[in-house]
């Protein structure tokens, strides 16, 4: 592994800070941050590694032998990164979504547009097993988006399998962890779990930083655990079926941009563990029928934003090849 020095590490904790604000963001995948910024390869390879050897290593030679054979110094100044972005993003984002939901989804929608047209941009070769893939994909996600959320924030198993399948997007460029999250229902309720963290920081509250470390705790069980089954498996099959998966995940997001339409009507209400009514169910519904300002103007100015955002990420992408 590369020798580095204090600079180079501040680098990748930017790139870090990059990837964490991408995952907060559905639309844009820490991945792809990876991959455009040349740190994808050593970071898969840096999480293949990882194994219970690690500590026979320290015993049998040097803790600092260890660190170094595993670049676990890489892996803390991006996580780091990672960490800082998201908690403060978290805070934004939630107070962005109370307050100005419409934009806030119309930026989101451009940014998964614009992400389906960069995806799918990048499949070399059409067949019919493509073509066949991209529509089940697609089919399969709008679906989803059809169907009540698998379960509710509160439960523990639902957040320990929320982790499981959302860290695909911190191994596989071209999708969103948080975009996953939204397709399971589960978005809104991490990202305020992530802001009363930092609420809790701020304000020395052990109360509020033990409730959201809690969630948090099992949500990172499920994540640690799903990179370690996952990564090996779809790395592999971006490397050996490249065609297939961008496909695939470019019929996943087509699908799921239901899900993130700006205008809803909500069919069901669910109470959350502080007492709150919140939408549990929702349907997709023209401006026009929106029971409140529409506000279509700015709408269309944040889907306009939104797809700029990738557009530039892709043309950084083409100045670094």
């Amino acid at each position: 592994m590369p020798t580095r020095n204090i600079l180079q590490y501040l680098v990748i904790t930017a790139k870090g800070l990059a990837m964490g604000a991408a995952d907060v963001v559905p639309g844009v995948s820490g991945g792809t941050i990876a991959f455009i910024s040349g740190i994808y390869e050593e970071l898969i390879e840096t999480i293949h590694k990882l194994d219970l050897r690690f500590f026979k290593l320290w015993k049998q030679r040097s803790f600092k032998i260890a660190w170094e054979e595993y670049n676990l110094g890489f892996l803390l100044a991006l996580f780091s990164g990672i960490a800082i972005s998201i908690l403060s993003f978290a805070k934004i984002i939630t107070w962005l979504l109370a307050n100005h939901p419409i934009l806030v989804w119309s930026f989101f929608f451009g940014l998964v547009i614009a992400s389906i047209i960069f995806v799918g941009k990048q499949i070399s070769r059409w067949n019919l097993i493509i073509g066949i893939a991209l529509i089940l994909a697609s089919i399969f996600a709008y679906s989803i988006t059809l169907a009540k959320p698998v379960g509710t924030p509160d439960s523990i198993w639902f957040l320990f399998f929320a982790g499981f399948v959302a860290i695909i997007a911190m191994i596989l460029p071209g999708i969103s962890g948080a975009f996953i999250l939204l397709l399971l229902g589960a978005y809104q309720a991490i990202i305020g779990t992530l802001s009363q963290l930092g609420d809790g920081i701020a304000q020395l509250s052990w109360e509020l930083v033990s409730q959201a470390f809690a969630k948090l705790a099992v949500f990172g069980l499920g994540a640690i655990l799903g990179l370690k089954v996952f990564s090996r498996v779809l790395n592999w099959m971006f490397k050996h079926h490249k065609n297939l998966i961008l496909a695939v995940l470019t019929g996943f997001m087509i699908g799921a941009l239901n899900k993130i339409w700006p205008w809803k009507e909500v069919l069901e209400y669910r109470v959350n563990h502080n007492g709150e009514e919140i939408p549990f169910l929702e349907k997709s519904i023209m401006p026009t029928q929106y029971a409140h300002d529409p506000q279509i103007l700015y709408a269309v100015i944040f889907m306009i934003l939104g797809y700029l955002s990738i557009f530039v990420l892709e043309r950084v992408a083409v100045q670094k090849k």
